[in-house]
């Protein structure tokens, strides 16, 4: 699932600024890292990592994301094989710098995950390593687990292998210049051929049942004149066939593992058949045919999120993908007995066996998900460090999950309070796009995607008509609170409300 990516300039609103001390002070997201830890880390940068490994300096890989990243876990090269594709795929070697039982590695298992503010983020490892000698730079030797995974015409998988390698980025760029190049005619045949396997693994995803949601995401953008604003940002093409790469990673390494009898997955069950019923019931308020014979997988792609039904309609379809989680097996029981693998492991968005192994700077299970693959691989045993965090691994991720997505969804209440704080009052254009289940209360409540500024909030009125355009006033807009609210001219207002837009379901992540 797409998230919602907020930036803002180092001259932020004292307010905010104040409010996002605040909450990170109640999530209890970690601050500086310790000195022990920094020291650790400096050390581990410091070490030559070209002894023992693949030196594969020769293959031209690319990065590719946002503009101004630096923690850049993934490169990748695509090449022609025949009449089927290889896919070379260098992940940033973050096992090699962290060592087990360390200072470093208790404090990034602390962590769990890299949290993104819109003021700065509180990274999973140090910036020695997540933006300097882990992170794949241009222009610099690293240290990298290479998977090569070939592909036959039709983009189906037929071999997977991974290795140790010496490898060197050749280019840092962003979605915007990829798509462009690939637009013009411009772009380098591996980029290409990423478009293609991109897309061949799209049609695949959908045969086999797999989802993929266009949910624009929310952005601030700063004017020239110093003021912010808020903008629906569309997701381009290439993000998803991009993405579609580190999918078929993600599921070269769980039949890795899954054979092997030893791994950690990432999972997601089938959706509630309740929900499937009250989103078909949503289909019909809205006015979106779905024949009962159709899957829901094959009638969310042909639904457009620039159309005011199909963005309500998307939006509700989100809450089908709930309860994300990991499982381990392989490693030793309490009792001493080795743990079989769950009958059903399945990540039913993705609709295949699945893991996290392509993004260890900023999420510590790839780390040990990436040590598992390695040894499977090379015919070795899987780690005693590695067996012996498994059992925990899954509340750990669990945990630090939680309150990552409870401070992001938060910071964006501070943010839209922030900026609609002198609006109170004034009327503003909206689609309903959610409606709480009726239970016979008097004004409804439910949530408004303003047309300007591209505000998501809760609104309360004498009706709401799903998927429907509305006239709205701001009623309420407070930073310290994380509150925006707006009714329906005429309603009553209504108090007792929690602050928030309430917890967005995990999808494919």
């Amino acid at each position: 699932m797409p998230t919602r990516q907020l930036r803002l300039a180092p001259s932020a609103p004292d307010d905010v600024t104040s409010a996002l001390a605040t909450l990170r002070a109640e999530i209890g997201l970690p601050a500086m890292f310790p000195q022990d830890v920094l020291e650790e880390a400096r050390a581990a940068a410091a070490q030559d990592f070209a002894a023992g490994r693949a030196d594969r300096r020769d293959i031209e890989f690319v990065t590719i994301d946002p503009p101004g990243s630096k923690d850049l876990d993934q490169a990748v090269h695509v090449a022609q094989s025949g009449e089927g594709y290889v896919v070379h795929y260098a992940i940033a070697d973050v096992g090699a710098f962290v060592a087990p039982g360390g200072a470093l590695d208790a404090e990034v298992r602390r962590r769990g995950v890299t949290v993104y503010g819109p003021d700065a983020r509180t990274p999973l490892h140090p910036k020695i390593l997540s933006e300097g000698a882990a992170s794949l730079l241009p222009g610099e030797d690293r240290p990298a687990v290479l998977w090569t995974v070939t592909l036959n015409a039709r983009g189906i998988i037929t071999g997977a292998d991974l290795e140790r390698a010496l490898v060197r980025s050749r280019e840092r760029l962003t979605y915007a210049e990829v798509q462009s190049g690939l637009d013009a005619g411009t772009a380098s045949e591996s980029l290409q051929l990423l478009a293609d396997v991109g897309r061949l693994r799209q049609s695949l995803e959908v045969a086999r049942g797999g989802v993929s949601l266009e949910v624009p995401e929310q952005e601030v953008e700063r004017r020239e004149d110093g003021t912010y604003a808020l903008s629906f940002r569309r997701t381009l093409p290439v993000e998803e066939w991009n993405a579609q790469i580190s999918l078929l990673t993600g599921i070269a390494a769980a039949h890795l593992m899954r054979e092997a009898g030893v791994g950690l997955l990432r999972t997601l069950p089938e959706a509630d058949p309740r929900d499937v019923a009250r989103l078909r019931r949503t289909a019909r308020a809205l006015g979106i045919e779905w024949p009962d014979t159709l899957p829901y997988a094959r009638l969310l792609p042909t639904l457009v999120s620039r159309v005011p039904e199909h963005a309500a309609f998307l939006n509700e379809a989100t809450t089908l993908f709930r309860g994300a989680g990991y499982v381990a097996f392989g490693m030793p029981g309490p009792d001493g007995a080795v743990v079989p693998p769950p009958e059903d492991t399945r990540h039913a968005a993705i609709a295949a066996d699945y893991a996290h192994v392509t993004a260890p700077l900023r999420r510590l299970v790839d780390r040990y998900a990436t040590e598992i693959c390695l040894a499977v691989a090379a015919g070795t045993p899987v780690p005693a460090w590695v067996l012996e965090a498994m059992p925990d691994l899954p509340g750990v991720m669990a945990e630090t999950g939680r309150r990552a997505a409870s401070f992001e969804r938060e910071c964006i209440d501070i943010v839209e309070a922030s900026l609609l704080g002198d609006r109170v009052g004034e009327e503003f254009d909206a689609v309903v796009v959610d409606v709480e289940e009726e239970d016979g209360r008097d004004p409804q409540r439910g949530q408004v995607v303003l047309r300007d500024p591209a505000v998501r909030a809760r609104v309360s009125g004498p009706r709401l008509p799903l998927g429907e355009e509305v006239r709205v006033r701001l009623t309420e807009a407070d930073v310290a609170e994380r509150r925006v609210r707006f009714t329906v001219p005429g309603a009553p207002p209504r108090g007792g409300e929690t602050p928030g837009t309430g917890g967005a379901p995990e999808g494919r992540s």
